[in-house]
């Protein structure tokens, strides 16, 4: 395994330690060059989208990747942590279902064909 797939590993156990609900895993390898991994959640409320937000940046720091920061903190329904290759996107379940990233995301993205 790579450095990523176990740190992949590391926050889906976190996630799945401290109650999230409804964790996808979405490899982006060959489909953007933004990160290798994408990971979404659901929090219960406010309070536990923000806890387990500080936990997976806590994973990242402990992890040795000191820039991860949390965007959205003004946001009581979505965090996106982002771990440089490894983002993970924890929301309340009613705005997961507004955005449907796993809906864009899982979606295999055609390549460029080349006419002759």
């Amino acid at each position: 395994m790579d450095k990523n797939s176990d740190l992949k590993n590391i926050i889906i156990k976190t996630l799945d330690l401290n109650k999230a609900h409804d964790i996808v895993s979405i490899d982006l390898k060959d489909k953007s060059s933004m990160a290798d991994f994408m990971i979404i959640a659901s929090g219960t409320s406010s309070r536990h989208i923000q806890s387990l937000s500080e936990q997976v940046l806590e994973n990242f720091k402990d992890y040795g990747l000191k820039n991860s920061k949390i965007e959205g903190k003004e946001s009581n329904e979505w965090k996106l942590v982002d771990g440089i290759d490894l983002i993970v996107h924890i929301f309340h379940p009613e705005k997961r279902k507004f955005y449907e990233l796993e809906k864009i995301w899982a979606e295999l993205i055609p390549k460029e064909k080349v006419i002759i």
